[in-house]
C-alpha cells in the first residue's frame, strides 16, 4: 500500500535545538524539586505536552507537590523558555530537509506534530526558515487538541486536515518511547524511533517500535522504491 503520509515529531526528531526545551524544564522543576535530575526529565517528560510532562516526571520520582505550585513550575518554564529562545540558534537535524523534499516531490504528505504549544512550536520553524506548504505541509501542536500523546489525537487531526482517510497509509517517526505509542494507538502502519534526540536505542525498543533508525534519511528506502 502507498504511504500517504508521514507525521514528523520536532524537537530531537526533525530538529536540533540542543535539547533546551528540557534543560529550560529541568530548570524550572529543580527550583522546587532539587532531586529532579535532567535525565528524568528526558525519562518522564520527552515528548509530552508539558504541563504533562512535569507531572509525570514528578509521579515519576514519586514527588507529591500542589497544583499551585505545579503551575508554577509551568509559568516559570514558560518565562525561562522565551528568555533561552531568543538568541537561540536551531538547525534541522542531519538530511531531514533533503527527506522532506523527496517525500514531498513523491506526492507524500509531510506533517510536523510536537508537545510544545502552537507559540513555540511556530517559534521554531521560524527559526528554521521553514514554511507551511513549502517545506511541510501542515504543523500540528498540543495546543490544537484536547488529548495529547500518547493519544492518537494530533495524528487523527492531521489526518482529517489532509484528507488521509486510512492510518495504514501513515508513519510516525520519533525520538521518543511516546511517539512510537503515540503511532501505534493512531493504527499507523509503521512507528519508527530515531536515535538522534530524547531516548536511547535501548529506551526506544521498550515502546516496541517498527524500526530503529540512526539516520531519519533511512526512512526513504522504505517508502520510495
Amino acid at each position: 500500500m502507498k504511504i500517504a503520509m508521514v507525521v514528523f515529531d520536532m524537537a530531537g526528531t526533525t530538529v536540533d535545538e540542543g535539547n533546551v526545551v528540557y534543560r529550560t524544564l529541568h530548570k524550572a522543576i529543580e527550583k522546587k524539586s532539587p532531586t529532579v535530575s535532567f535525565e528524568d526529565v528526558l525519562k518522564w517528560g520527552a515528548g509530552k505536552e508539558k504541563l504533562q510532562a512535569i507531572r509525570e516526571t514528578l509521579s515519576g520520582k514519586n514527588i507529591t507537590l500542589n497544583e499551585q505550585t505545579i503551575l508554577e513550575i509551568f509559568q516559570d518554564f514558560l518565562g525561562l523558555l522565551d528568555s533561552a529562545y531568543e538568541n537561540l540558534t536551531v538547525f534541522p537535524t542531519r538530511n531531514t530537509e533533503r527527506l522532506f523534499k523527496e517525500l514531498r516531490d513523491f506526492g507524500i504528505k509531510v506533517v510536523l506534530n510536537t508537545g510544545y504549544n502552537k507559540s513555540t512550536a511556530n517559534l521554531l520553524v521560524k527559526k528554521l526558515n521553514w514554511e507551511e506548504g513549502m517545506d511541510f505541509d501542515l504543523l500540528v501542536t498540543s495546543s490544537d487538541v484536547s488529548q495529547n500523546r500518547p493519544n492518537p489525537d494530533m495524528i487523527l487531526f492531521a489526518m482529517d486536515k489532509l484528507n488521509v482517510l486510512d492510518a495504514t497509509t501513515v508513519i510516525k517517526v520519533g525520538d521518543s518511547t511516546i511517539d512510537i505509542e503515540e503511532g501505534r494507538n493512531a493504527g499507523c502502519i509503521y512507528n519508527i524511533g530515531v536515535t538522534t534526540g530524547a531516548h536511547s536505542q535501548t529506551e526506544l525498543l521498550t515502546a516496541k517500535p517498527d524500526y530503529i533508525f540512526d539516520d531519519i534519511y533511512d526512512l526513504k528506502a522504505l517508502v520510495i522504491s
